[in-house]
């Protein structure tokens, strides 16, 4: 996806930190000699920061989802999550926010200011917006964790536990979604094992590393 949308891989190359959330991630990274990697799911990093604001009285807030998902996470935190202080919005269904729509969701998260903020609004929409307004937002961590909204909500289901042990989660979610997911496992991610192997390779080249001509 990053290959045919320079603003999402923009955004990707822009971020400060960009974790494995996929076993082929985890392969290409150890072909190309990263060492230990290990996946490291939205859901696993959502309840790490979840637990941190538990112990330290912090704050959260959500952005993205419907106000009926939105409602169905803040009923689950209270009782989870006690001492974390909630805000939510819900964004309009659209391909594209305008600069009001953008400009009222900065509102309505700086208003709150939160530790953390949570957007869930696909990829790669929710990760362009999050690079291109990150600088007016008043929080000290922005997470783009999609799914995630869904899976705490219960709207959606997480694969099961085994499932995940065995490094099959996204099996699961193909399952589960196969309109959603097929084209994400049937599709992408060949493409991106076989960038991987021509890298590893030698055989493929980026445009940035590309010598230039001369005359």
């Amino acid at each position: 996806m990053a290959k045919r949308d320079p603003d999402f891989k923009k955004a990707l190359l822009g971020s400060d930190v960009l974790l494995p959330d996929g076993e082929s991630v985890v392969i290409g990274a150890k072909v190309l000699g990263a060492g230990d990697v290990h996946k490291i799911a939205g859901f696993d990093l959502f309840y790490h920061l979840m637990q941190r604001l538990e112990s330290n009285s912090g704050s959260c807030y959500f952005l993205g989802a419907s106000d009926q998902t939105l409602l169905k996470i803040q009923n689950r935190i209270k009782l989870e999550f006690p001492n974390v202080r909630v805000g939510v919005f819900s964004p309009p269904f659209k391909p594209k926010f305008s600069d009001e729509d953008s400009e009222l969701m900065c509102h309505k998260v700086n208003s709150f200011m939160p530790d953390v903020l949570f957007v869930g609004m696909t990829a790669p929409k929710q990760e362009k917006w999050v690079h291109e307004h990150h600088q007016k937002i008043k929080a000290n961590v922005i997470c783009s964790i999609g799914a995630v909204f869904d899976f705490y909500a219960g709207t959606t289901h997480r694969p099961p536990l085994w499932m995940i042990n065995m490094r099959l989660e996204w099996l699961g979610r193909l399952i589960l979604e196969p309109k959603r997911m097929w084209r994400r496992y049937f599709l992408s991610t060949p493409v991106f094992l076989i960038d991987i192997c021509k890298y590893r390779l030698g055989l493929f080249q980026s445009k940035r590393n590309k010598s230039p001509k001369t005359n």
